[in-house]
């Protein structure tokens, strides 16, 4: 008998979208490309029945085209869900650039991207997002309306990240009352995995607090800075989730809640900034559950960012930015108790929420 071996990069060729694993009915992808700029970057588009997709744009330098497209098409439909279960009238896009974004982002380049969001006349709207700035949003703002998180100065709501990081502190305190009985978290043991602009203004929020954070990233001298900075320390290991701690908070980039990183995790809360935190959101919630590791749903807790910039959209107030950021505690409250009550993983408990909001308002259309 001959048994005959699959090459699983001829499958991607076969099916090199619809058939991706994140693939997940997504309304529209777009493959943009200049050959004058370099510019390579995928626009994901997953849904729009809440309204426009407004997402951040991401320039990282992937290994692989199938990288970069898987990427965005589970960023893209993730931020459909975290603006459903805020309340937001937005749909879930998110776009990638292919590249380094210290030596190959330049300004022709940003402007050319920008022209391509503005082909979608405004069914996609563009923020910052990792390897950005808000001085890359305002180039783009130059050619195209369809952009968000510009600089205060421009009439914008300027960088998102303190409120990301805020709305995440907000999540983690009602995961800890929820866990512990107090939202006080003092004292309490946590690693912040990934120390970004997020990363950072997370440190800030905690240390504030009095809480003993370790801190990880793969950037040494940014690890010294905040270390320096808030008075942290640096966490020297070889195996971070072994060791013992009250929070775990990712906040780099997703899928590190996988089957080996479970096995290993010695922490009572996850909560932290990153998005897909969940390599497989149903074998993994399930599997955390299981464990009684108590995972305050990413998609829930890091909605600070798209609360700021959607501010510029309906035109609100720092004050209204800073009370729905702060509502995230409450629905975080809300969600892990659900799934209690239900006998179910807190990951499914919010993505209901959230489908339920977008099947309705597709019932009324």
């Amino acid at each position: 008998m001959v048994t005959e071996v699959i090459n699983t990069n001829e499958l991607h060729k076969m099916d090199p979208v619809f058939g991706q694993m994140s693939f997940d009915d997504h309304e529209q992808i777009v493959f943009c490309n200049d050959k004058d700029t370099g510019l390579k970057a995928i626009i994901g588009i997953h849904n729009t029945v809440l309204g426009p997709a407004l997402g951040g744009t991401r320039m990282w330098n992937y290994t692989s085209e199938w990288e970069a497209l898987n990427d965005v098409l589970r960023l893209s439909r993730g931020m459909t869900y975290k603006s459903a279960i805020t309340g937001l009238n937005l749909g879930g896009g998110k776009a990638v650039l292919i590249g380094d974004a210290k030596t190959q982002k330049t300004p022709e380049l940003m402007l050319k991207f920008g022209e391509f969001v503005h082909s979608l006349n405004g069914k996609y709207i563009t923020a910052e997002d990792v390897g950005m700035a808000t001085s890359d949003m305002d180039l783009v703002r130059t050619v195209t309306p369809y952009v968000t998180g510009i600089s205060e100065s421009k009439g914008g709501a300027g960088n998102p990240s303190p409120i990301t990081a805020y709305g995440v502190f907000m999540g983690m305190k009602a995961a800890a009352k929820y866990k512990f009985g107090s939202d006080i978290l003092e004292d309490k043991v946590i690693y912040v995995q990934g120390i970004g602009n997020v990363g950072e203004a997370l440190v800030e929020n905690l240390s504030n607090e009095g809480a003993k954070v370790y801190i990880s990233d793969i950037n040494q001298e940014r690890l010294e800075e905040v270390r320096d900075k808030y008075g942290v320390e640096i966490y020297g290991g070889s195996n971070l989730y072994a060791e013992k701690m009250d929070i775990y908070a990712p906040c780099a980039l997703g899928a590190t809640i996988n089957d080996i990183t479970i096995k290993q995790l010695n922490a009572k809360i996850i909560a932290g900034a990153a998005n897909n935190q969940l390599a497989e959101e149903k074998k993994h919630g399930q599997m955390l559950r299981d464990k009684g590791i108590v995972y305050a749903p990413d998609f829930l807790i890091n909605a600070g960012g798209i609360i700021n910039v959607y501010a510029e959209l309906e035109n609100y107030d720092r004050k209204e930015i800073i009370r729905k950021t702060e509502n995230i505690y409450n629905t975080t409250l809300e969600i892990l108790k659900k799934a209690d009550t239900d006998n179910i993983t807190t990951y499914q408990a919010a993505f209901n929420i959230a489908q339920a909001r977008i099947d309705a308002r597709k019932n009324e259309k």
